[in-house]
């Protein structure tokens, strides 16, 4: 039996689940429009743990989300989880955000894109099949009418997560479906991380850092004249 913490911030959800060999037995998310994982995410994991009556020392590993997505929201999921197996001396688990979100949905033929939303009209996004293979790697990319055009002309393609819900009145494609609702969850972590698990697929710890993707600008604050 593998008991697995699996934390998801990159986006807007905070999301914590423990899962026992794959499957979620608790569970606590909040997606309320704004980032709070500073102040949840901690009492979240006890949250999850108490439910559970479950002390950290029983966890096998500790999974996150690595990515991309919010800067903010990522270091504090990562930071979270390397010092949680520094603590307990438990393996990290890296998953890739998207792939995640791609996993939310279930479709019998077609292609998946998972889409976070990266300002503007831009967007992080990737091409899964139905099979859930990566058919195109991670990318960020500034939608317009001609975005996925080949992609679209072959068949149907199913767009979802926070980035996709600015692209439907640019994106009109009779095949383009958008999926409305989803967004990256812990939920679909605890199956890929117990894969991972399985085989060992573990970080080191104390090297590891999130897939920002894009690097993180400052903008610098303009004087007052």
């Amino acid at each position: 039996m593998a008991l697995i913490l699996n934390i998801e911030t990159a986006t807007k959800n905070c999301s914590v689940s423990i899962a026992e060999d794959g499957k979620v037995i608790a569970i606590r998310e909040l997606n309320e429009g704004s980032y709070s994982h500073a102040e949840k995410l901690h009492p979240f994991i006890q949250e999850v743990l108490d439910e559970l009556a479950l002390t950290t020392t029983k966890l096998d590993a500790i999974a996150v989300s690595k990515g991309p997505g919010s800067y903010t929201g990522l270091r504090i999921g990562v930071s979270a989880a390397k010092g949680l197996c520094f603590s307990i001396d438990k393996p990290l688990i890296s998953l890739e955000t998207l792939k995640s979100l791609a996993h939310s949905i279930n479709v019998e033929e077609g292609l998946i894109v998972p889409m976070i939303d990266a300002r503007r009209m831009e967007v992080y996004s990737a091409i899964y099949n139905s099979n859930y293979e990566q058919e195109r790697e991670i990318q960020a990319q500034i939608i317009d009418e001609n975005s996925f055009e080949e992609e679209l002309s072959k068949g149907k393609v199913y767009f979802l997560g926070d980035g996709a819900a600015k692209c439907k009145e640019v994106i009109t494609h009779e095949n383009a479906v958008f999926v409305d609702g989803k967004f990256p969850s812990s939920k679909e972590m605890a199956a890929l991380s117990y894969e991972k698990y399985k085989k060992n697929d573990i970080e080191d710890v104390a090297y590891f850092e999130p897939f920002y993707l894009k690097d993180f600008i400052v903008i610098p604050e303009k004087k007052k004249v």
